[in-house]
């Protein structure tokens, strides 16, 4: 139990790591905005060449790792991500935020092959439904902290100095994991595969269903995560310490949501219903602040309730996809799934951006929403229970 424990713990800290880097730079748009006086199109454009990158090299990652390990993958990943984050924080002009947008994109591609990699094959069987739990929370937490983390240090010292701290916490992190390698290292499955069985691993339908959910799924989650800022602030006249502290009360409720979805994962064998109920519930709450029906007072609660709703559904998720990984794949079958996410998020930034640089802030809310409710007609194509629920061959623990 002290084993599993230490190693779910290193491994989530460091996917809360992976998902605060994706969220810090975002918050600072209105201070890089005035500072080197780009759009926020131009803005947007280097979220979308980080999720580009991501998305690339997140499926290569994943034959790396069940080929050659996920230890030196995952540290390289953070060290990728504390060069592109000081890179950004020592930007001068627009040229180096978009260098340290491509570093940063490099790292994020490695998390999910990795972590996952190395939950399968170390953590016991038993426990493994409290590793996807805390993996998931930790990373949500990542998401929560990074936006007040990041404003409230660009507002009394500068966005520079918001970047620079952020590549601080990712050396400790960084320093953390080189102490603790050996909890790290996995047994590789004997023999090679195949590039037909690969391909037969990665185009099975359950697999690119998944795929489809996470990409349409993402591409709304990229609108509340890096735009709605920006949006609140000019949609509803409030500071973007307000803004932010919203947007980190959808991310706290929802890592509240994943903690509620684990138990409602283990008592059901419908998840593509509960993925539609949660789905649902997140898109009204989005279209009623895109309706401009709420005072901005009451932002923090809608977007809380969006938030736990969305969070529900991340445990059914992970059994999805863990369901459908044969012993030795998870490395190719993560990487590729989760490259879903990738691609949604670069798909949208830059439209996000414009509708904000055309003074529309309520049509990214309105984007949002219509997102959130093509992801529910996507999951209701996933089979049913029987499928959702089956498990796995074993995967020989190291």
């Amino acid at each position: 139990m002290r084993e599993d424990a230490k190693i779910i713990g290193l491994i989530s800290v460091a996917h809360g790591m992976s998902h605060f880097y994706q969220l810090l730079l975002a918050p600072l748009f209105p201070f890089i905005r005035d500072d080197l006086g780009v759009s926020y199109a131009a803005l947007g454009f280097l979220v979308a060449l980080f999720y580009t990158l991501s998305a690339v090299l997140q499926p290569l990652a994943g034959f790396v790792v069940d080929r050659y390990g996920a230890r030196n993958v995952l540290l390289g990943g953070v060290a990728f991500f504390i060069a592109g984050t000081l890179v950004q924080g020592f930007a001068t002009g627009y040229g180096m935020l978009a260098l340290g947008a491509v570093l940063s994109g490099i790292g994020n591609s490695v998390f999910h092959p990795a972590d996952f990699g190395i939950l399968n094959a170390r953590v016991s069987q038993p426990r493994l439904g409290y590793a996807f739990s805390a993996h998931g929370v930790a990373g949500y937490i990542g998401y929560a902290v990074a936006p007040v983390f990041s404003v409230a240090i660009g507002a009394a010292f500068g966005w520079h100095s918001a970047l620079l701290a952020g590549a601080a916490l990712g050396v400790v992190l960084l320093v953390v994991l080189l102490l603790n390698t050996r909890h790290l290292h996995i047994e590789l499955q004997p023999g090679k595969s195949s590039i037909r069985s690969d391909a037969r691993v990665l185009m099975a339908a359950p697999v690119i269903l998944c795929f489809l959910y996470f990409a349409v799924f993402a591409a709304g989650l990229t609108g509340i995560q890096s735009f709605s800022v920006s949006a609140m602030v000019e949609q509803f006249g409030i500071t973007a310490t307000s803004a932010s502290s919203a947007l980190t009360a959808y991310l706290a409720a929802a890592a509240a949501g994943i903690l509620a979805g684990g138990f409602v994962a283990t008592h059901t064998s419908r998840h593509d219903l509960v993925a539609a109920a949660g789905l649902g519930v997140n898109a009204f709450a989005i279209l009623l602040i895109a309706m401009n029906t709420l005072p901005g007072v009451a932002l923090p609660v809608a977007l809380a309730v969006a938030g736990f709703s969305s969070g529900v559904v991340a445990p059914s998720r992970d059994l999805i996809v863990r369901a459908s990984t044969p012993p030795g794949a998870a490395g190719r079958v993560f990487g590729f799934v989760y490259s879903g996410l990738d691609f949604g998020s670069l798909a949208t930034p830059v439209f996000y951006g414009w509708m904000l640089d055309h003074h529309l802030p309520h049509g990214v809310f309105y984007t949002v929403a219509g997102f959130m409710t093509l992801a529910i007609l996507t999951v209701l194509l996933l089979p049913g229970g029987s499928v959702l629920v089956r498990n796995p061959a074993p995967v020989k623990k190291a």
